[in-house]
């Protein structure tokens, strides 16, 4: 899957493509652990690369919303807030 592909999905879509990308890596753990070749050795690959860069996304939209309310017109963090709450 493609980052432009991750990015365009919703949260809750990504979520349920990471619990079936989880479900296939443990598909091809369980054939490689018994010793059997799997078919196409790089899906394991695909597959652990997708997972990550769904992860990192998360994260970012997680962390980016209150970093950007920090900032003010220059492009600086804004301490004003946390100053007000520290003379109160």
């Amino acid at each position: 899957m493609k980052g432009k592909e991750v990015r365009a999905m919703a949260v809750p879509e990504m979520q349920e493509k990471m619990e079936e990308l989880y479900k296939e890596l443990m598909k091809y753990n369980a054939q490689v652990a018994t010793g059997t070749s799997p078919k196409n050795p790089d899906k394991i690959r695909r597959a652990k690369k997708t997972i990550a860069q769904m992860k990192t996304i998360l994260h970012e939209r997680k962390t980016q919303p209150g970093v950007n309310k920090l900032k003010n017109e220059a492009g600086q963090a804004s301490l004003s807030g946390s100053k007000e709450v520290l003379k109160k």
